[in-house]
């Protein structure tokens, strides 16, 4: 079974290429242009032994809002596509990840049902040249796109960084659960027989 795709979005805001394979090592290259966000994206794709190429350049002498946006647009799409069916997919995976003061939870179902609930407050405005209220905006285009539920909770954390950081790697960890096939599902796993 084939658990890879490749999409390209370009706007005249953004111009983004994402290839991922979910059935992959951790391998990555990520450019985006805007630091923190790149060592973001390789925590997520290192912890979720995902392989991707980021590609995502863009507009970011505005601000970084079109190109974080825009790059979890097509993530989604991308990972929506490597999917594909579900058949055989775990469909929840669930991750608590600490980080020295911080502890992040994170949940995801395979619904197709897009939702996002976020709950974590950052105490600075920017990491790096990342704004922090963008990682919920990331992670709601990606929901929006791949159409999964995902909660993200911060249960413990004081370092701005450290507390982005457990959050991505327990999104990595949580994606990885739940894109896992399992020989003993047959078909989708839902009472419906569709996901």
């Amino acid at each position: 079974m084939t658990r890879a795709a490749t999409v390209e979005r370009k706007t005249n805001e953004t111009d983004i290429h994402v290839a991922i394979n979910l059935a992959g090592s951790g391998t990555y290259n990520v450019q985006t242009g805007i630091g923190f966000f790149n060592h973001m994206l390789t925590q997520t794709i290192r912890h979720g032994f995902l392989d991707a190429e980021i590609i995502s350049s863009g507009d970011i002498h505005v601000d970084c809002h079109h190109l974080v946006e825009d790059t979890g647009i097509v993530l989604g799409q991308a990972f929506a596509k490597a999917l594909g069916s579900k058949d055989g997919a775990h469909r929840y995976g669930s991750a608590i990840v600490p980080m020295e003061d911080a502890l992040a939870l994170c949940a995801v179902d395979l619904s197709g049902r897009p939702y996002l609930f976020f709950d974590c407050h950052f105490t600075l405005h920017k990491l790096g040249d990342l704004d922090t209220e963008m990682i919920e905006e990331f992670f709601r285009a990606f929901c929006l796109n791949a159409g999964v539920n995902l909660h993200i909770k911060m249960l413990a954390g004081k370092n701005n960084h450290h507390m982005a950081e457990a959050i991505f790697k327990a999104f990595g960890q949580a994606i990885e659960q739940a894109v896992t096939v399992d020989p003993r599902i047959v078909g989708a796993r839902s009472t419906k027989g569709i996901l």
